[in-house]
């Protein structure tokens, strides 16, 4: 409630024969137990009736890959960046009265262009990489990336690794119904000769998934204020950010064209080496290399 409405309550008594200040109506509602508020989050709508089962199986897979000392990571596309002179929410130190100085309207500059920062967070050892993307943020993008982690960070943490358990949304480049995702897993899995398993969050959970308030928070906190003026600029702030609890994040651009409207023919999908779980196949499943 604002001084406005304050002062349209105490208008309102004082018609009564009342009198009192909007201060004295600010009173009032505090000793009654009001305080000022933001509206917050939380009525979800067309949950799937076995999100929460779905959850628990999610959770004993985990543990069981975890104490085989098998490497679990949460992947997902951060939120896209205008790169330039543009407002980045927060604030930052700066000389009093002097604040940075940014573009007036939020129109993409077609030269910088935008930076699509594709995330792979390790679980166990609460370290991360990050792509950053200057293309498309595709199902070919999203592999390349968990490619780079492993063959960056993930190889030398896990040298015996024969399966790599993923655990993501059912968002758009790593979608459980993108036919491009699963045959680009398929050629990471023949890589490799890891077997991937794969284990999405239900519809409408993505907020849960680990890499967002594990990782993801803290980016946004530490960049808070700082224009992302360019990608060297993004890939150091993101670089530097690290947590009490020992969080390290890798980072680099990828500047490969990754195009949209890839067609996945039948013979591709077919020859896919998948196997689907009895619970809820079409969220969990294994993909072997062939």
């Amino acid at each position: 409630m604002n001084i406005k409405e304050h002062t349209k309550i105490a208008t309102e008594l004082k018609q009564k024969g009342h009198k009192a200040s909007h201060e004295t109506v600010r009173a009032m509602l505090r000793n009654s137990g009001y305080s000022l508020q933001a509206n917050f989050k939380t009525i979800e709508k067309n949950q799937h009736e076995d999100r929460n089962e779905q959850f628990e199986y999610l959770y004993r897979n985990v543990k069981e890959a975890q104490s085989k000392n098998q490497p679990i990571i949460s992947i997902d596309t951060k939120k896209k960046e205008l790169i330039g002179e543009y407002k980045n929410g927060g604030q930052e130190w700066c000389h009093k009265g002097k604040p940075q100085r940014v573009n007036a309207h939020d129109f993409e500059d077609k030269t910088l262009g935008k930076a699509i920062p594709y995330g792979v967070y390790d679980v166990t050892e609460n370290q991360g990489w990050i792509s950053v993307g200057i293309d498309h943020d595709t199902s070919q993008f999203a592999v390349a990336s968990i490619r780079s982690w492993w063959n960056e960070m993930g190889k030398a943490a896990y040298p015996a690794a024969t399966e790599l358990t993923i655990t993501s949304d059912c968002g758009v480049s790593n979608g459980n119904r993108r036919h491009l995702w699963k045959t680009e897993l398929q050629k990471f899995a023949d890589e490799t000769g890891m077997i991937l398993r794969m284990l999405h969050y239900p519809p409408g959970t993505s907020k849960w998934n680990k890499i967002e308030h594990r990782m993801f928070s803290f980016i946004s906190k530490n960049w808070r204020g700082k224009p992302l003026v360019s990608l060297e600029v993004i890939v150091n702030l993101i670089s530097s950010t690290t947590t009490n609890a020992g969080l390290k994040i890798n980072c680099a651009v990828d500047r490969a064209s990754y195009p949209t409207g890839q067609k996945v023919t039948d013979d591709e999908i077919d020859s896919v080496n998948l196997i689907r779980d009895s619970y809820h196949g079409e969220w969990n499943y294994r993909i072997l290399p062939r």
